[in-house]
Formats: structure tokens, C-alpha cells, sequence
């Protein structure tokens, strides 16, 4: 998971800010649950120890028959109470062990002596019990009745830990429905987004008419796919003025540059020329051959970008057609003492232009004829791959620098430039290579080495044989 993303972020936002407020508000019921437990518990115990004063108040009460009475209203010993009556600083009455044994009554400390009225506190027992008790004082008639009702802390701590363990588990269960429910929620959100990426993704300078999706909902989405294809409109436009001037440019200096080779031609063709102007006319003509190859190269380029490159489509043998080009330029290798082998044993049939992918074909061999010593090899080889025809030509040249290689499909790039111009390179050959290769929806690879040679690797959808 990018931890760096968009996505990732919103959901930490979201899942923590809901986590924050959950906490908080487990803390906030908590601690109202500890303090509604803790009061009720007082009020329950205040109001039972003053009915105990009331009763032991009484005109001419029989204190033989106090304890009994107690247990008849109240049973403190069934309800796991503490109570005891102090009369005049003596205990007339003390409340037996209660039934789940939680505290034993004997070891309660005596109350502190205070002024009349209610208090509650804490008090812990000799064996280390903790109670919490209600101390009720009244002087009536110069007698000093203290009545103290009280229970131990256990069940109320018992209620609150199992309240926690509670409030713990529905946390976990409310942030893990908070984490999920963020990531479908900015899944949502971003689900306009994704459409977006992936139909940019899509559009090339070949398909510049296509149009990100837009979401009417009058956001900043909808503002954005709308911004980013009137950018689109603009590059289109932009790139159709750019073809157009190339095509115009490149059929224009067409005409001039062969009248120009024609008049040199003559020139060279005179026998009354003298050596000086006849090698300055040759050396013209070379460059004028040179700037043809360059205009042809940029009009194919600009057809190909335009999608008219590819006049006739039909299905042909690509095995077939690559030995029968490797044969053809066998004639231009034998001069270089260089050896030509082709391996295209199956049928591999394909669906494009004939004349196109045998251009490319002779583009690449060229390039290896070109940079390959003498008494050196060119293999050809088709294949049928994972439902690909592959084309491979490699050679054990002089290879490609690494620096290099990203670059090789470049218009007008060359890895050496002044050996490339003496070879009558111009840096459009592999361009248009690739170029056709896209408009057939294949692909094109260099892998090389220096000193080790240079492979290219080609890539065509494979068609159905008739």
C-alpha cells in the first residue's frame, strides 16, 4: 500500500478523527457511568441509614428488640450491607458477615468523629477490603445516634470493568467500521478520479479527439475534466497545425531538392567540367541525397502521425516476408564480408501493411549492416509468442552505450553523430520504426551492449490465417 497516496491519507484522516471522537466519547460515558453508579449507590445507602437513625431515635425504644427490627426491614446481611449503630460513642448494633462474604464487619474501622449530619467516604478494612460508606449523625435530647450503612467497592468495580471491557470491544468494532467504511467512502469519491487517470492514460497524440469522461456534479472534479480537455482540444489543434506544416514542408522541398539533383547530375554528366567543380558537384549531390532522404523520412513520419501511413492491410506470412528482405539485403552486407542468416521456420501470419513492416524490417537491418565490422553476423529470426509475432534482428556489432539506449527512437538522435553522417545517416530511421510498429498496436525494443552487439525486438499482433 502507497502510504504516500491520496487514498491512504484520507482514510488515516478520516479513521483517526472518528477514532479521536470515539475515544473521547467512551471516556465521557465512563466516566458518567462511574459517577451515576457511585451516586445512586450513596443515595441508596443515605437514605437507609437515616431510617435507621429514625428508628433508633425513638422514645423509649427497646434496644433488645433494635437488631431484630433492623434485620426484618432491611436484612443487611442478605443485601451484602454494612450497617452499624453507635449510640453515645457505644456500638449497639452491628450487622452480621454479608452473603457473598465480600468484607468482614468486625474489621471495618469506626467512623470519625465529626459534627452532625451526612458524609461519604472511603474506608478500607484491617484485611484490606475496601467499602464505601454513609455516616448519618443526630443529637436528639442530648443522645448522639451515628447509623453507618455502607457496601463493599468490589461489585461496583466489578460493573465498571465490565462496562470498559464493553466501551474497549464496541471501540474496536466502531474504528474498524470506521477504517473500512473510509476506504469505501474515498473509494467512492476517488472513483471519478480513477475514470479520469485511466482515460488519460489512453490518449496519445494518436487518438488526441478522445475526451476525459466528465462528472456533471458541479464540483472540482467537474472543473478539472473540463480544464484538462479544453488542454486536450488545444494540444490537438496544436498538433494538427504541427503535421500539417511538416506534410506541407516535407512535399514542398520534395520538388526543389530533385530539380536541384537532376541539375547536378548534368553538371557531372559534362565532359568539358573541370576536376574542381566536378568534386564540388559530387559533394553537393551527396548532401542533396542526403536532405532527400531526410524529407522523405519526415513526410512518411508526419503520414504515419496522422494515421495514413497505412495504405493497404491485409494478412501476410511475416516469416516469409524477413527471409525474403534478409535476401535482398544480403547484396549490401557481402561488400562488408558480413553474413546475413534468417531463421523462420513456421508460418507466422499477421495483419498490416506489407510494404510498412518491410520497411521496417530493412530500417533495422541497415542499422546493423551499418554498424557491424566486417566478418560479422546478423541473425533474423520470427516466432509466434504468447499470441505475438516476434521479429528479432540482432547483431554482434559494435552495440549501444547504456546512456544511450532510452533515446535510440528519438527523431534525428544519433549515438554517434560524425560516424552517423559519414554513413549517410540522419537520426529517422528507427523513428519511423517505431512509428510503424504503434500503427500496427505493436511494439519495438532495443537490448545491446557495447562491444557485444545490438538486438531489436519487434512485436506484432498476430492475425488470423484465411
Amino acid at each position: 500500500m502507497n502510504t504516500r497516496s491520496i487514498r491512504f491519507r484520507l482514510v488515516v484522516w478520516y479513521a483517526g478523527w472518528l477514532t479521536v471522537l470515539f475515544v473521547v466519547f467512551g471516556f465521557f460515558v465512563y466516566g458518567s457511568l462511574h459517577h451515576h453508579l457511585k451516586e445512586a449507590l450513596r443515595e441508596a445507602l443515605a437514605r437507609r441509614a437515616r431510617q435507621v437513625v429514625s428508628i433508633v431515635q425513638r422514645p423509649s425504644v427497646d434496644w433488645t428488640l433494635m437488631g431484630h427490627e433492623i434485620q426484618t426491614h432491611f436484612a443487611p446481611e442478605a443485601n451484602n450491607r454494612f450497617t452499624r449503630v453507635t449510640v453515645n460513642g457505644t456500638v449497639t448494633y452491628v450487622a452480621g458477615p454479608p452473603a457473598d462474604e465480600s468484607f468482614d464487619p468486625a474489621a471495618v474501622p469506626p467512623a470519625p468523629a465529626g459534627p452532625d449530619g451526612e458524609s461519604f467516604d472511603r474506608r478500607v478494612a484491617s484485611d484490606g477490603t475496601p467499602l464505601l460508606i454513609v455516616v448519618v449523625s443526630k443529637t436528639s435530647s442530648g443522645t448522639r445516634y451515628v447509623a453507618e450503612e455502607g457496601s463493599a467497592e468490589a461489585p461496583l468495580t466489578d460493573t465498571l470493568h465490565a462496562w470498559l471491557v464493553a466501551l474497549v470491544l464496541g471501540l474496536v468494532a466502531l474504528i474498524s467500521g470506521a477504517v473500512i467504511g473510509g476506504f469505501l467512502l474515498v473509494h467512492r469519491a476517488l472513483d471519478p478520479v480513477d475514470r479520469i487517470i485511466r482515460s488519460a492514460e489512453r490518449i496519445s497524440f494518436h487518438n488526441l479527439s478522445e475526451r476525459l469522461p466528465v462528472a456533471h456534479t458541479r464540483d472540482e472534479l467537474e472543473r478539472l475534466s473540463t480544464a484538462l480537455n479544453h488542454m486536450i482540444h488545444r494540444l490537438e489543434k496544436s498538433f494538427q497545425h504541427n503535421q500539417r506544416f511538416l506534410a506541407d514542408a516535407s512535399h514542398e522541398l520534395r520538388t526543389p531538392l530533385t530539380i536541384i539533383q537532376a541539375e547536378l547530375e548534368a553538371v557531372m554528366d559534362r565532359r568539358d567540367t573541370t576536376t574542381e567543380v566536378h568534386d564540388l558537384a559530387g559533394s553537393a549531390l551527396e548532401e542533396v541525397e542526403r536532405l532527400r532522404k531526410i524529407v522523405e523520412g519526415l513526410f512518411a513520419l508526419s503520414r504515419l502521425d496522422a494515421g495514413e501511413g497505412l495504405e493497404q492491410s491485409a494478412r501476410f506470412d511475416l516469416s516469409e516476408l524477413a527471409a525474403s528482405t534478409a535476401d535482398q539485403m544480403g547484396l549490401l552486407a557481402v561488400d562488408k564480408n558480413i553474413s546475413i542468416r534468417c531463421q523462420s521456420p513456421d508460418k507466422v501470419i499477421v495483419q498490416g501493411d506489407r510494404a510498412r513492416v518491410k520497411q521496417v524490417i530493412v530500417n533495422l537491418l541497415d542499422n546493423a549492416v551499418k554498424f557491424t565490422p566486417a566478418g560479422g553476423r546478423i541473425d533474423v529470426s520470427v516466432i509466434r509468442s504468447n499470441g505475438k509475432a516476434v521479429l528479432e534482428v540482432a547483431d554482434n556489432g559494435i552495440g549501444i552505450s547504456s546512456e544511450a539506449l532510452p533515446h535510440l527512437f528519438e527523431r534525428f538522435y544519433r549515438v554517434d553523430k560524425a560516424r552517423s553522417r559519414e554513413l549517410g545517416g540522419a537520426g529517422l530511421g528507427l523513428s519511423i520504426v517505431k512509428s510503424i510498429c504503434t500503427a500496427h498496436h505493436g511494439t519495438v525494443e532495443a537490448q545491446s551492449k557495447e562491444g557485444e552487439g545490438t538486438r531489436f525486438i519487434v512485436a506484432l499482433p498476430v492475425g488470423e490465417e484465411s
